[in-house]
């Protein structure tokens, strides 16, 4: 086995073409988490974006896309913005990312939302998570359908309050497309104020995250697109999103709404108008990402296993990571009530603050 370890924009057109033909060949990576111009955005962004590139018998294999951190702490594309995770290789090959990332010497890489079904990481990870999926392959009516026979108050309270914003002076309008500077911004602004009132790390303190998002929303091609919704009542912006999408799949990344209209749900309005029209442009779904929040439970119609976990080498780096992890279960197993959570929870808390870091 060979492992070179390279920045996505020294791919070559062979390595390339085996990238694009993988991701065709497996239903699974249909994310656009997976496509190779999204590690190309992670590279405008932060200049630790690697990937290591597999042969085995001189033949590709497969692809680890990273973030390979100022301090050799590992993650995946994105860091903590990165919402599904894996390699790119077909999966009836079994690919061992743990044994990659050893012959490329990395010693440590800590991952979060990786696929469940690539079984390298599931042998790593804990207990399986779920990315929410609002699945439109059959058509826009037959996912109403579906939701409406299991939740019918949901989509009830959603037709009503679509009602409701007809009726406003000057109606309603979506936009699936809206590329105005605007309209980014308000995005910006909306969730900084949000992370402020909540108390929640604000992601766009630190430079990269801003410019990753900008370089995707430059990105427009047949196999992966920025893209930048709003939602308008009246003439005014109430809701907006910016995420991307692949050419079968749209991912819900970074949705703000005025906090002035939040009777009329103008988020989860926005979201049914993306998953009507991510549909009539041929995708087959819109991921929703982890998380327990209501409208994904009430809009999705199933999930996407996810596992977190790490994997860690020799060396010094390696065995701090061991130890802190050792220290954290032996905690967990203390009979000192809710204190023995605090080792783990800080662990997670200081995984991510670094991750947003890049270290």
């Amino acid at each position: 086995m060979q492992v070179d370890l390279r920045k996505p924009s020294e791919l070559t057109d062979a390595e390339r073409g085996a990238w694009r033909a993988f991701l065709a060949a497996e239903p699974t990576l249909a994310s656009p988490y997976f496509a190779l111009e999204f590690a190309e955005c992670c590279e405008e962004a932060r200049d630790d974006t690697r990937v290591l590139v597999v042969r085995e018998a001189g033949v590709i294999s497969g692809f680890l896309p990273f973030q390979a951190g100022r301090l050799g702490f590992a993650r995946p594309l994105a860091g903590p913005l990165g919402d599904v995770q894996g390699v790119i290789a077909p999966r009836v090959q079994t690919p061992d990312p743990a044994r990659w990332l050893a012959l490329a010497r990395v010693p440590v890489f800590e991952f979060h939302n990786a696929l469940a079904s690539q079984a390298g990481f599931a042998r790593a990870g804990g207990i399986p998570d779920g990315s929410w999926i609002i699945d439109v392959a059959d058509g826009f009516d037959a996912w109403q359908a579906s939701r409406k026979s299991i939740n019918a108050k949901a989509m009830r309270n959603i037709a009503t309050r679509l009602r409701r914003l007809e009726e406003v002076d000057g109606g309603y309008s979506f936009k699936m497309a809206d590329y105005r500077p605007e309209v980014f911004e308000t995005m910006i602004r909306l969730k900084r104020d949000q992370y402020r009132r909540t108390g929640v790390f604000d992601v766009f303190s630190v430079d990269w995250t801003g410019k990753l998002l900008k370089a995707i929303l430059r990105r427009q091609t047949d196999q992966f697109s920025g893209v930048c919704s709003s939602l308008s009542v009246g003439g005014q912006i109430v809701a907006v999103h910016v995420g991307m999408a692949s050419d079968r799949m749209c991912h819900y990344w970074f949705p703000a709404y005025e906090p002035d209209h939040s009777r009329l749900s103008p988020g989860v309005l926005l979201l049914v108008e993306m998953a009507r029209t991510a549909c009539a442009f041929g995708h087959l779904g819109v991921e929703l990402g982890t998380g327990d929040y209501g409208f994904k439970k009430d809009l999705a119609t199933s999930q996407t296993g996810l596992v977190s976990g790490r994997f860690t080498t020799g060396g010094l780096r390696g065995n701090l990571v061991r130890a802190a992890q050792g220290l954290s279960r032996a905690c967990r197993k203390a009979p000192i009530g809710p204190a023995r959570h605090w080792p783990e929870k800080a662990l997670r808390k200081v995984g991510r603050l670094t991750g947003f870091m890049a270290i």
